[in-house]
């Protein structure tokens, strides 16, 4: 019940920021491939290539400042009361355990926003508005042209340009100033999980240039020939052929694994396994629907994959 009235209090006064698109209602990792491969076809209409860079901030619930959610809390205009609250429900809980007629001693659990928590997921996305604003008005100052979508914890910085060495530059100093607003923050970047990809509509060799981090002793990201975000897998045309054909083997197996379920003479039965096909199988295979269709784009290799699934 507080989660959903702090989400209605947050977004109706425009307190998240707009590039979050997690942890939030009727958004979704549909509604972040949507936005991403939108940006890339409106790019390729003027002749740009795309260029994104995608990080992820480690162990991000537990990293969270318990003393600075509070003040973020504060900006918003929440009564004293709740502001109070939430202040004591972050920090110095305790708990005890009770076994029969045995009470445990009291115990700290200062586990703070935890990962699943009801309330985690606004919470989480109001701790990182104005980390996006700020890094919003720096870029602005900056004359740096980047867009951002956020989904928790993995973020995304998207770079538009005729040349990919111009992409680069842009997006290593975006990443040398995030870096340095999430420390202040509490919160540390997995450099490990940090990608680059381009995308572009070239039908020769496409080879794009590696992104040197070295200078801020991070390794050099190398561009990869496919890219795994949010469970879709791009390729750098937007074909999505990867992307289906993963997917199709993903269905495939659970086909088979439906056949222990039942039998002739026990288990369930085939109108059972019929609903389970409908609703969850063809649910995998459909996967990035919406981002596939585009313009009446080609879908001949697609349907064919599905024909054989089916």
């Amino acid at each position: 019940m507080i989660g959903e009235h702090f989400q209605f209090h947050m977004i109706s006064n425009s307190f998240i920021h707009p590039s979050q698109l997690r942890g939030l209602k009727l958004r979704s990792t549909m509604d972040a491939g949507i936005a991403l491969t939108h940006i890339i076809h409106s790019g390729w209409v003027k002749n740009l290539i795309t260029s994104t860079l995608a990080f992820n901030i480690a162990q991000f619930f537990l990293s969270l400042n318990h003393q600075l959610l509070p003040l973020i809390l504060n900006k918003t205009g929440l009564n004293h009361k709740i502001l109070m609250f939430f202040k004591n429900y972050l920090v110095g809980r305790k708990t005890k355990y009770l076994w029969n007629n045995f009470i445990s001693p009291s115990f700290n659990v200062n586990v703070g926003i935890g990962q699943g928590s009801a309330l985690s997921p606004i919470l989480s996305a109001l701790y990182l508005s104005p980390v996006f604003h700020s890094l919003e008005n720096r870029f602005k100052i900056l004359k740096i042209p980047i867009s951002i979508i956020s989904f928790v914890d993995d973020s995304l910085f998207i770079s538009q340009n005729k040349s990919i060495s111009h992409s680069n530059t842009n997006l290593f100093c975006c990443y040398n100033i995030t870096l340095s607003l999430l420390m202040k923050c509490g919160l540390v970047v997995e450099h490990e999980k940090t990608d680059i990809f381009h995308f572009s509509r070239s039908h020769g060799a496409f080879n794009p240039p590696p992104l040197d981090l070295s200078s801020l002793e991070r390794p050099v990201l190398l561009p990869k020939e496919t890219w795994r975000y949010l469970g879709f897998i791009f390729d750098y045309k937007l074909t999505f052929r990867s992307h289906i054909d993963f997917y199709a083997n993903k269905a495939i197996s659970t086909i088979k694994c439906i056949k222990l379920l039942g039998n002739s003479s026990r288990g369930i039965n085939p109108l059972q396994k019929r609903r389970l096909y409908r609703y969850y199988i063809l649910l995998i295979m459909l996967y990035s629907f919406l981002l596939r269709y585009y313009n009446k784009t080609p879908a001949y290799y697609h349907l064919n994959i599905l024909w054989k699934m089916q």
